[in-house]
């Protein structure tokens, strides 16, 4: 039986108190998704769902996305390999952002660029602008090797 969201909860009490999972979709159909990861913390990356991706995941265990730019539903590691097994799901108090702990199978690497997570540059202020600086260069994989089949994940 496939997993479907009631109406978002109107009562804050409601929102805030344990009992259903009544997410709150932006205007795009879309709730941001906050990935680490469930062993040491690190932060891996920040998505969007859709209510099929929120489904999807809630009923596989298996983290599904929304991806803008593709306009397609996304299994992250399906291209990869690097699945990302949920361990823990959470939702924030007003229940319009997702918190997903995972476990990442493969080579351990979330980003499409080979890096174990996305956000592997600073951002650091010179003059008057700001400047990136790359802070973790491990390359776990070869993008253009994973990704010669097909779209990036």
């Amino acid at each position: 039986m496939a997993i479907t969201f009631p109406p978002p909860a109107t009562d804050k009490h409601e929102l805030e108190a344990a009992g259903a999972f009544t997410p709150r979709f932006d205007a795009h159909g879309l709730v941001t998704v906050v990935v680490t990861d469930a062993g040491d913390g690190e932060l891996l990356m920040v998505a969007h769902m859709n209510a099929q991706a929120l489904a999807l995941t809630v009923e596989t265990g298996i983290a599904h996305y929304w991806s803008r730019s593709r306009q397609a539903l996304w299994k992250k590691g399906e291209t990869s390999g690097n699945l990302q097994t949920v361990v823990e799901m959470r939702t924030d108090c007003d229940q319009d952002a997702v918190w997903l702990k995972v476990r990442v199978a493969g080579q351990d690497a979330t980003c499409h660029t080979g890096r174990r997570s996305c956000f592997y540059r600073t951002v650091n202020r010179v003059g008057d602008g700001a400047r990136l600086e790359i802070a973790d260069d491990r390359i776990h994989f070869d993008p253009a090797e994973v990704y010669r089949k097909g779209p990036t994940d």
